[in-house]
């Protein structure tokens, strides 16, 4: 397995996780999200990859077929008088082709964008889960990663 930055030949497969993703929000937060869409479109994912505070990862076998895709951005911490200034990475989304999981390839590509946020001076990972996706927090508790503050909502 290769771990790569993306390309816009990338963009069917990323479109394709995408949607799994975002089919995962939508059966626990049907209130929120709209089932059969994606994220983003081509044409956003072709700025994303262009952008160099937005780097997405691949990981692709060895016949090239993409296994998994890591969304991430580089962030600083708002400048406030109460507030300490870094720089921080974000993983805005991690996905992993159904036949590749348990295989390791979530694993390497967290621990890819971790490495690349390390070699960039920051501070921090941080990501979002949403309540509900109990296999994607225990995955992410299993890396390392604890709450660092709570969101909290109340549906009107």
């Amino acid at each position: 397995m290769e771990i790569r930055k993306a390309t816009e030949k990338d963009i069917d497969g990323i479109i394709r996780l995408l949607s799994r993703v975002l089919g995962v929000h939508a059966t626990i937060r049907p209130d929120i999200f709209i089932p059969g869409t994606t994220k983003y479109g081509p044409d956003e994912l072709c700025k994303l990859i262009e952008d160099p505070d937005t780097p997405i990862y691949v990981a692709v076998d060895e016949t090239g077929e993409m296994a998994g895709y890591v969304f991430c951005a580089l962030k600083k911490q708002p400048d406030a008088p109460t507030l300490v200034p870094y720089s921080y990475l974000y993983i805005d989304d991690l996905c992993v082709e159904e036949k590749a999981q348990g295989s390791g390839v979530a694993e390497a590509l967290f621990r890819f964008a971790a490495d690349r946020a390390k070699e960039l001076g920051c501070y921090e990972v941080t990501l979002n889960v949403w309540e509900g996706n109990d296999r994607a927090r225990h995955f992410y508790e299993k890396m390392g990663l604890k709450p660092q503050k709570t969101y909290m909502e109340m549906i009107l």
